[in-house]
Order: structure tokens, then C-alpha cells, then sequence
């Protein structure tokens, strides 16, 4: 990496007075973590006040349950990433607590709604509490046993192979084990089903991580120069173009433009920030436009999503057509600025309202307002990320932590775009909100990684250990008398020659 590190200031301080010892900041992440609780809190009561006008001894469970979770998670931090940033666990469990306030009350909407139609309907908040626990449970192994993000390096070539497998492996299986809602991305066993995607894009972070540190200077080096700009090389160009062929088979035979999308600019991102040298971005954005246009015109599928994007309402009533979008749209006008309030709004009339679209029950309840602070919190939550990346000491190191940020980012943008209609609709969730175990425990995974780079970022430099002092010559007034004889005048000294 050619770019300067950028320096933290506790370690900055340290460095100036090297007998005060560097603050590890793990009482502001309590206190933060404390007023995420407090936030969260208040969000349940105001969701179970408007939709059952009491309050319930549920909100205790809830409660009591999320702050034993992320306890137990700080006290980990604590313990094994004592100099992580802060403000990274914090920002994540004010998210995971909205997103469990919002799919609560989207229970609520729906239980009363089945019992008006006579359905019965089960509720998913207690489902999404344990796999909250399940993913900071992942989350503690993952900072106890990688103990150095740099021992991830040698396990890169396996991450690769893995990832790609486990991203493929949905369109490779029958459409009864594989498909949900139109898009081949799951992997349906026995009472459990999941999603390989959402753990491959860490895997194949690693694996391109690895790879760029070993093989960074063939990227550097520039081709021809077409029209006064230097292309890479032919040669160089093999791993852009197998990520372009993976995400093109992932979109034509999945149906999943937005994992192709996430995918994809990770991988751009990352080669990036290796080389420095836009070109490469240039390059791979025109490959993957040009597969785009090719997969417009060969598959229904993608032609389908584009129409429901350019004019949701005129496909309103076709099977698959912009029905839900159009819903999602009126939920966000009827928000308007300040929302209609936690549990006053409808965002159960949104298909997938818990899971895609959550973000548009949240932009209704809360406004724009509302929805704008939460995107706030992912970005300070991804620029955290993306500083303890450029202060860490190593290339892979870097690397890895720019790739983990961005992939939050790019991930909130691919949804929130397709919400609010900037972008064709993908079906990828929203990182922390969303209801779905796969999500939460590739995310949890995410961040565990983040907090071990964010830690050797800030950790102080181990002192060198001090040289054995090398034994001093006596002062004069110490030293011992010695009794010279001279040699009488003209003669010589014995045993000298003559």
C-alpha cells in the first residue's frame, strides 16, 4: 500500500508520553451501549402503546434479553480486542435493536390481522432474539480464535474455493431446494434454511485480500495506452474477469441482481485500493454493464426487474410485477418528513415487509428524518471500519477492512436504493435489520473481523526489549593504583632487543 497510514490519536499520545498508557476507550463503548438500550427501549414502548394501547410484560423480556446479549458481547471485547474502536459494537446494536422493534411490531400488525381474517399467524420476533444470541455467539468465537487477522492469510486460496463453491451452489441445485420468491439463493435442509451468499462475500474478501498482497504489483504494472489512457495488462486482467463471470452466472441463473451487484463492487473496491489506479474500477464497471445488456436481452427475468423499476405501476397487477414497490412507495409518501409515528403507520401491507422492505416500514414510521439518522449510523459505523483499515500496520490487514466496510455500505445502498427506486429492486437484506439468521450471522462475523483489525490498529507498538547495558569503564577516581617502574636513562627494559 503506497498511502500513508492514518495515525489514531490515543496512539499519537502514546506516542509523545511513552510512560501513560493508552486508553482503551471500553467504558465509552458501555456508556454508548447504554444509550442504544435506553433508544431501543423507548422504541418498544411507543410500538406496543400505539398498536395495543397497554404496556405488556413482553417488553421486559425483550429488553432484559438484549441487554444481557450485548453484555456479554462488550465483556468479550473487553477482554480479547481491548483497543477496538469504541463505537463499532454500539453502532450495531442500536441497529440489530431497531430491527428487532420493527419486525415486533410487525408482528403485532399481523397477529391482529390474521385473527380479523380467522388465520393464525406465528410470530418471528422470538426467532430473530435467538438468532441474534446465535450470531454473538459466532461473534465470540470468531474474536477469541482469530487472535490475528493476519493468520487469515494463510487460509486465502480455501476462502476463495469455498466462497465460490458456496455461491454457486444454489443455482446449481434443483429449484425445490434452492428457490424462494423467484430467486435461487437459498439452500433449503431439513427445518433450516440459509443463505451460502451471505458467507461467501467474507470468504472471498479474504481470499482477494490475500491475493492482492501477493500478486499486487502485476496491477500495477500498465498495458497500451488507448486514447492517451493506460490500460492493465492482458495478461493481469484473469481475476477481474472471473469475478465478472461469477457475478454474471450468479444473475442469470440465481435471479439475484443484488448479490452480483455487492459482489462485484467489493471486488473493484478492494483492487482499488491495492493499486490506486482508477482504471481498474473504469475496466471492470464495463464489464459488467456490458454483461448487464447481454443478460437484458437473453433473460426475462432481468428484463422483468428493470420494468418494475422504470414504472412500478404499470406492472402493478402482473404476477411478479411492481406491486410491491408501489406499496413501499406509498408507505415512504404517507412517512413524509416526520413519519407517522412508531406503531401508527401500515407497513404490514408491504410484501416482505420484515425482510426487503423493512427499511420502508422504518421510512413510514419514521419519517425521512428517521430513516436518514439510521443511515447516518451505518455510515459512522462503516467510516469507523474504514479508519482502523488505514491506521493498521500490515497491507492485508488494510485491505481486509476496507473490503468488510465497504461491503456495509454497498450493501445499504443496493437495498435502500431499491426501496426508494433508484435502482432495479434486488432481494439482499438490510445488514442488522432485516429478519433472517444468515444475514445475522455473516454481519456478526463481519464486525468480529473489524473489531480484530480495529484492535491491532490501535494497540500500541510493543516496546523493544532493552539491551543489557554494557558494562562501563571505572571512573579514574575509582580505578586501582598500578606501581610503573621506569627503566634507568639509557638503558633498556628487559628482555628487550638489543
Amino acid at each position: 500500500m503506497s498511502q500513508p497510514s492514518v495515525p489514531d490519536p490515543a496512539a499519537a499520545v502514546y506516542q509523545s508520553n511513552p510512560q501513560r498508557e493508552l486508553p482503551t476507550r471500553r467504558g465509552t463503548e458501555l456508556a454508548m451501549l447504554g444509550f442504544a438500550a435506553f433508544i431501543v427501549t423507548c422504541a418498544f414502548v411507543l410500538v406496543q402503546a400505539n398498536q395495543e394501547q397497554e404496556l405488556s410484560f413482553s417488553i421486559v423480556w425483550y429488553g432484559l434479553a438484549y441487554l444481557a446479549l450485548f453484555g456479554i458481547a462488550h465483556l468479550a471485547v473487553r477482554r480479547w480486542a481491548p483497543y477496538a474502536d469504541p463505537l463499532i459494537l454500539p453502532c450495531v446494536a442500536l441497529l440489530n435493536g431497531l430491527g428487532l422493534v420493527m419486525i415486533y411490531r410487525i408482528d403485532l400488525a399481523m397477529a391482529e390481522k390474521a385473527t380479523q381474517s380467522g388465520d393464525d399467524y406465528t410470530s418471528v420476533a422470538p426467532r430473530q432474539v435467538l438468532f441474534t444470541a446465535l450470531s454473538l455467539a459466532l461473534f465470540l468465537a470468531v474474536l477469541f480464535w482469530v487472535r490475528d487477522h493476519r493468520t487469515l492469510t494463510r487460509y486465502g486460496y480455501t476462502c476463495g474455493l469455498v466462497g465460490i463453491i458456496a455461491l454457486a451452489l444454489p443455482a446449481l441445485l434443483p429449484s425445490s431446494l434452492s428457490e424462494v420468491n423467484g430467486a435461487k439463493v437459498w439452500l433449503k435442509l431439513p427445518g433450516l434454511s440459509i443463505q451460502p451468499g451471505e458467507f461467501s462475500k467474507i470468504l472471498l474478501m479474504i481470499f482477494f485480500a490475500a491475493f492482492l498482497v501477493a500478486k499486487r504489483d502485476l496491477f500495477m504494472i500498465a498495458g497500451r495506452k488507448v486514447f492517451g489512457v493506460e490500460l492493465p495488462r492482458a495478461r493481469d486482467l484473469g481475476p477481474l474477469l472471473i469475478a465478472a463471470a461469477v457475478c454474471l452466472l450468479v444473475l442469470v441463473f440465481e435471479k439475484d441482481l443484488g448479490t452480483s451487484l455487492l459482489f462485484f463492487g467489493i471486488v473493484l473496491v478492494m483492487i482499488y485500493v491495492a493499486t490506486e489506479r482508477a482504471i481498474w474500477v473504469v475496466t471492470g464497471l464495463g464489464f459488467f454493464v456490458i454483461g448487464c445488456l447481454i443478460a437484458y436481452k437473453l433473460f426475462t427475468h432481468v428484463e422483468q426487474r428493470v420494468a418494475n423499476w422504470i414504472d412500478p405501476l404499470a406492472t402493478y397487477y402482473d404476477p411478479g410485477g411492481g406491486y410491491q414497490i408501489a406499496q413501499d412507495l406509498f408507505g415512504l409518501g404517507t412517512g413524509g418528513v416526520g413519519g407517522t409515528g412508531l406503531g401508527a403507520g401500515r407497513p404490514e401491507i408491504v410484501p416482505e415487509a420484515n425482510t426487503d422492505f423493512i427499511t420502508a416500514g422504518l421510512g413510514e414510521e419514521l419519517g425521512f428524518v428517521g430513516l436518514a439518522a439510521i443511515l447516518i449510523v451505518y455510515l459512522l459505523l462503516a467510516t469507523r471500519g474504514m479508519r482502523s483499515a488505514l491506521a493498521v500496520r500490515d497491507t492485508f490487514g488494510k485491505l481486509l477492512g476496507c473490503g468488510l466496510s465497504f461491503a456495509i455500505v454497498m450493501q445499504v445502498f443496493v437495498i435502500v436504493g431499491g426501496v426508494t427506486k433508484l435502482i432495479p429492486m434486488t432481494g439482499i437484506t438490510t445488514p442488522f435489520l432485516s429478519y433472517g439468521g444468515s444475514s445475522l450471522l455473516a454481519n456478526y462475523i463481519l464486525v468480529a473481523l473489524l473489531l480484530r483489525i480495529s484492535d491491532a490498529a490501535r494497540r500500541p507498538a510493543q516496546k523493544p526489549r532493552p539491551k543489557q547495558a554494557q558494562q562501563q569503564q571505572a571512573p579514574l577516581a575509582e580505578a586501582h593504583t598500578v606501581m610503573v617502574q621506569r627503566p634507568p636513562s639509557g638503558g633498556t627494559e628487559p628482555g628487550s632487543a638489543q
